[in-house]
């Protein structure tokens, strides 16, 4: 494991302690998501992704401010939780609720969207001695599958297909909490 990935990691931890004192959920999505459902970190990340509830984000940030993250001007608080710790991204995008309190896209063009059912009833995600809330298997496969189709922009990538391989997502795949090379 390269040294990003050890700040990556911290940064997860923090987040998750940082969010756990308080007493608000954060979900883990996207690559690191899926390494800590596999129990591996399985390849480099850019960047550490995370859902919170919209009324949370703000205390979010306010607490990790504090802590000396900053903020990324690249993209609009509006739209997602978007900060820095040192070299380290993390991006937060909001989950709203719909009238019967399931989650929903919570910003932007695609608000009020239903998400997956299920996507935030996953056991936690596990590296080493680090523990983690994380969105569903079913969801992370669900969202890499079917972006290239909700976006035709965003084609997907290599290493999205990737983990959808090492996800399970995949005829004869076996199980997808079994680490893939």
């Amino acid at each position: 494991m390269d040294e990003l990935a050890r700040r990556q990691l911290a940064s997860i931890a923090e987040v998750a302690a940082v969010a756990g004192a308080e007493g608000f959920p954060v979900w883990l999505r996207g690559g690191w998501a899926m390494d800590f459902q596999l129990g591996v970190v399985t390849r480099p990340h850019v960047d550490v992704d995370w859902y919170c509830w919209r009324e949370d984000a703000d205390l979010l940030a306010d607490l990790l401010l504090a802590r000396g993250w900053a903020p990324d001007p690249r993209m609009p608080v509006e739209l997602q939780l978007d900060l820095f710790a040192a070299d380290v991204e993390v991006s937060v995008a909001y989950l709203g609720r719909d009238a019967a309190g399931r989650p929903t896209v919570g910003a932007g063009s695609w608000a009020g969207t239903p998400l997956p059912a299920g996507m935030l009833d996953a056991p936690p995600g596990r590296i080493g001695p680090l523990t983690v809330p994380t969105i569903s298997v079913a969801a992370q496969i669900e969202f890499k599958q079917m972006y290239p189709v909700w976006m035709p922009e965003r084609p997907r990538r290599p290493k999205d297909a990737d983990d959808l391989a090492r996800l399970g997502a995949g005829p004869g795949r076996g199980d997808p909490r079994t680490p893939r090379p």
